[in-house]
Formats: C-alpha cells, sequence, structure tokens
C-alpha cells in the first residue's frame, strides 16, 4: 500500500494533471486531500491500473475525500502559456478550490508547485493577489514519480485521467474521425493520419507539433 503522507500535517493535498503529452483535448488535473483513516491496497499510479480499475477507483475516492478537486485547461490556454506552465497552473487551479484549503502540498514530478518566474496567469482565469498569496504561503514539495509513492497523489492522477477520458469521449461525438474514445488525443499513428487527412480542430493544440513532417521542418 502507498504512504499516506509526506509531511505530518493532516490537511495535506496531493496534485496531478493527465494529458499532458497529447495533440488535443485539454490538460485536466485534479488535488485531493484523503482522510487519516484512508486505506487502499489497489490505489496506484492511474497509468499502472486498467480503465475498468481506475472507473471503480472514482467514485470511492470522491466519497472517501475530505475535499477534492478537477480543473481542465483548454487547448487555447496551453498554446498560450504552454503545456508546461498550463499543467501548473492547473493544479493551482484545484487547490484553490479546495475546502478546506490544504497546509502543505505534495506534486507529482520534479517541476515546482511556485516557479522562480512567479505564476503564469496571461490567459484563462486570472488569479487575483488574495489567491496569488494563498498559493506562495502553502509549502509544497514536488515528488518524482509520487503518484506511486502517496496515496494523494494516486488519487489525484485517477481523478485527473477519469475526468479527462470523460471529456475526450464526449468530444469524440463531434469528431469521430480522429478516434478520441479510443486515443484520448494521444500521438498515436491514427490519430496523425486523421489530422493529415482532415486537418485540425478546435481542440488540437496549435503549438504542438502535430505531423511527423512538421517535426522535421522545425529541427
Amino acid at each position: 500500500m502507498l504512504q499516506l503522507y509526506f509531511s505530518k500535517l493532516l490537511l495535506e493535498s496531493g496534485t496531478d494533471e493527465a494529458g499532458r503529452g497529447c495533440l488535443a483535448g485539454p490538460v485536466t488535473a485534479a488535488a485531493v486531500i484523503l482522510p487519516s483513516d484512508f486505506e487502499n491496497t489497489i490505489l496506484n499510479d492511474s497509468k499502472q491500473l486498467s480503465e475498468k480499475v481506475r472507473e471503480k477507483l472514482r467514485p470511492f475516492i470522491e466519497k472517501q475525500a475530505i475535499t477534492f478537486a478537477v480543473t481542465h485547461l483548454e487547448p487555447l490556454e496551453i498554446d498560450s502559456i504552454n503545456i508546461l506552465n498550463a499543467s501548473i497552473k492547473a493544479m493551482q487551479e484545484c487547490v484553490l478550490k479546495l475546502n478546506p484549503q490544504p497546509e502543505y502540498i505534495i506534486v507529482d514530478g520534479n517541476s515546482p508547485f511556485i516557479r522562480k518566474k512567479g505564476i503564469k496567469n496571461s490567459s484563462g482565469k486570472i488569479f487575483t493577489p488574495a489567491e496569488i498569496d494563498i498559493l506562495s504561503s502553502i509549502p509544497n514539495t514536488s515528488i518524482i514519480k509520487g503518484d506511486a509513492k502517496f496515496m494523494s497523489i494516486a488519487a489525484a492522477s485517477v481523478l485527473a485521467k477519469t475526468y479527462r477520458d470523460e471529456y475526450m469521449n464526449r468530444i469524440h461525438d463531434e469528431f469521430p474521425m480522429y478516434n478520441w474514445k479510443k486515443n484520448k488525443g494521444y500521438p498515436t499513428k491514427e490519430h496523425r493520419e486523421a489530422i493529415r487527412k482532415y486537418g485540425v480542430t478546435k481542440y488540437h493544440r496549435m503549438s504542438f507539433r502535430l505531423l511527423p513532417e512538421q517535426m522535421k521542418l522545425d529541427l
């Protein structure tokens, strides 16, 4: 079973994102605070779990959590501030939605929750000075492969993944030729062939290299 806490503070939030490497769709983040008596032997990094298990865990996590939040950041915002900043900003937005607010934040990955050059906030939701103060005041630690070590990050990864998959299934009906219901917007051969044949949609990330020939031209 994964560890419950990194710090000794009970209101510790884990946060993670899904869809960072996709060509289409949002980057989706989640943040979760779990109670001190939370136990689950199945919970793990969402990438290590089957879709069936993730869907089973989602309502369990939502019911057991003290609080949780999910945020989608759309392609226009990703293109405006870049995918790394968008991933962090989505997690920051989730933390601001939590009630109660966390006393500590653990983040999956190696990027700082608050970047040295400040919070990227040039589009989408604009943080107020009070919100920036809240985000800046909460101690936090980034943990490489944290979603395979701590339950709150793993829980956040499951929520982020399932909510994003649900989103991609919904927009699949609008543009079925890209088969987002299966590839979820990731750069599969099928997805790229559909881009080549049908062009791009409002859900594609225009700052990404969508086709292999674009990659060659940009090198």
